[in-house]
């Protein structure tokens, strides 16, 4: 089996102390995040409240995975992931989060992200090991692909 490509997290995108007075103010942040690593254009920001009034980004596990709408793919400079989390959590249509992973993707790669994330986050294991992270390099070996089983 080839393998899988390293996930396109940039160190300087992840923040281990948020605080967000909401949904849509988490997904914001997250928005931001990805905006200062020069991964999306301003407009992407709006793009990602709009893919959540469609369709909820919550996965489980205290973990949602906020991202904009395929009508944006053009406010996308190249493919990113930012990893906020949020220790005091935040109110995501009555399910509890605590880490949010914000993915800019141009073209299809969201689907390759979206794919790698749920393998990922929804191992309970990492996903506690995620909302626990203390360091930044934790982070970064938690979210490395899983090697697909031959």
């Amino acid at each position: 089996m080839p393998e899988a490509a390293p996930l396109p997290l940039d160190p300087r995108a992840v923040r281990l102390d948020a605080a967000a007075t909401g949904r849509d103010d988490a997904i914001l942040q997250c928005g931001r995040v990805l905006l200062e690593i020069g991964a999306v254009e301003a407009p992407y920001l709006d793009a990602m409240l709009e893919r959540e009034r469609t369709v909820s980004t919550y996965m489980g596990e205290g973990v949602a995975i906020p991202h904009g709408t395929l009508e944006a793919k053009d406010a996308v400079r190249h493919d990113a992931l930012c990893l906020l989390r949020f220790p005091g959590g935040v109110d995501w249509g009555g399910e509890r989060v605590t880490v949010c992973v914000g993915i800019a993707a141009r073209g299809d790669g969201h689907l390759r992200l979206l794919s790698a994330l749920a393998r990922i986050l929804m191992d309970p294991d990492r996903a506690r090991a995620l909302r626990e992270a203390g360091e930044v390099g934790e982070v970064l070996r938690l979210l490395e692909p899983i090697e697909e089983e031959e």
